[in-house]
């Protein structure tokens, strides 16, 4: 069954997201990338309705390619097509976390002992500098920010390990985690915690400390799993 309709949430699709670049992308590939980012970032909450025309009058193009980008979002377990209902947001399966939760701690794990091995001084100073960023956004409570910077810490340590594709895949296996996870953030002093454990992820890495950097990066990646029974509580509609 379909989601109750949130008809009363709109959203200025065509705003872009703070430091975004232009390039050239096919239509339904631009659509599909501006929804995706709204939905993880739950910009476009889970349950809403999605309407081709509205979407197709927003960017100027036929429904041809909103079609295109709604059934690569649907793919992507993101929306719902019900024939007879309409599109919607999809709600977070709570099911599918726990196994995400395995896969990431696995690649993870590989990434932050091989970065640990060979990181140079250049690669801590990359690594500092997104954690000064952290701490800005944190304190001026840039949530949405922040997220961006979290991405781009953890993206930075595949890239050291010399293993970029393994964050091509987490980013893809991680997506229903980072729903949840942005309904946590708000939470008070949840940042803080976060520039903490990438501070102690960092100081392994640096000292070239291998099974500190995995011991830290599991303890982290435990730490901003959400409590998926309290969300749920407090967000009924969000989950199934």
């Amino acid at each position: 069954m379909p989601p109750s309709p949130r008809s009363n949430v709109v959203v200025p699709l065509l705003t872009e997201p703070a430091g975004a670049k232009l390039r050239r992308v096919t239509a339904g590939s631009a659509i599909y990338e501006r929804l995706h980012s709204a939905i993880v970032s739950l910009q476009m909450p889970p349950g809403m309705p999605l309407q081709e025309k509205r979407i197709a009058e927003e960017f100027g193009v036929s429904r041809t390619p909103v079609r295109e980008a709604l059934l690569r979002l649907a793919e992507a377990g993101l929306v719902d097509i019900f024939p007879q209902s309409g599109t919607f947001v999809s709600l977070v399966p709570v099911a599918a976390i726990p196994e995400a939760v395995v896969i990431r701690k696995s690649l993870e794990g590989t990434t932050v002992e091989t970065a640990t091995a060979i990181a140079a001084p250049a690669d801590i100073a990359r690594l500092d500098a997104i954690i000064a960023r952290q701490r800005v956004h944190a304190a001026h409570n840039e949530t949405s920010l922040f997220h961006e910077q979290d991405e781009a810490f953890h993206e930075a340590i595949a890239g050291i390990a010399g293993y970029p594709g393994i964050w091509s895949i987490l980013k893809t296996v991680k997506i229903q985690i980072d729903r949840a996870r942005r309904l946590t953030l708000p939470a008070l002093g949840r940042m803080e915690s976060v520039i903490e454990e990438h501070v102690t992820i960092r100081n392994a890495i640096a000292a070239h400390d291998v099974e500190g950097a995995r011991a830290a990066m599991m303890h982290h990646l435990s730490a901003v799993i959400p409590d998926v029974a309290e969300l749920r509580i407090m967000h009924p509609d969000y989950f199934c």
